[in-house]
């Protein structure tokens, strides 16, 4: 994500790691060990100070943009949250019960 400024711009990869690039020189300012696994999204605060970060670990992760300080970690406790499994077939009834556990939900569970 581009800085509200231009001049800097925030990638992540597929390993977890942020970096933080000066777009005139090109060069990367910084790194950071993000995520266990791929960034799927980021972005920058409209004031310019703080980074949200979304990765395949399910967290999502706020950054201090000048330092780089990790500032909070964000995680579900329900990984299957709204997870509809209506009509899936071969599962067990414990498994069912598990997913269910887990935050899943199956059609006749959904609210009005």
């Amino acid at each position: 994500d581009w800085s509200p400024r231009g001049e800097l711009l925030v990638s992540g990869d597929s390993d977890g790691r942020l970096c933080w690039w000066d777009v005139q020189s090109g060069e990367c300012l910084m790194q950071r060990q993000g995520h266990q696994g791929a960034i799927q999204s980021l972005r920058i605060s409209p004031d310019g100070h703080r980074l949200a970060s979304c990765g395949d670990d399910g967290t999502i992760q706020v950054w201090d943009l000048e330092s780089g300080e990790r500032l909070r970690r964000l995680r579900r406790d329900r990984p299957y949250e709204r997870l509809n499994i209506t009509g899936v077939k071969g599962l067990t009834q414990a498994e069912i019960a598990s997913l269910r556990g887990l935050g899943a939900i199956e059609e006749e569970t959904l609210p009005l």
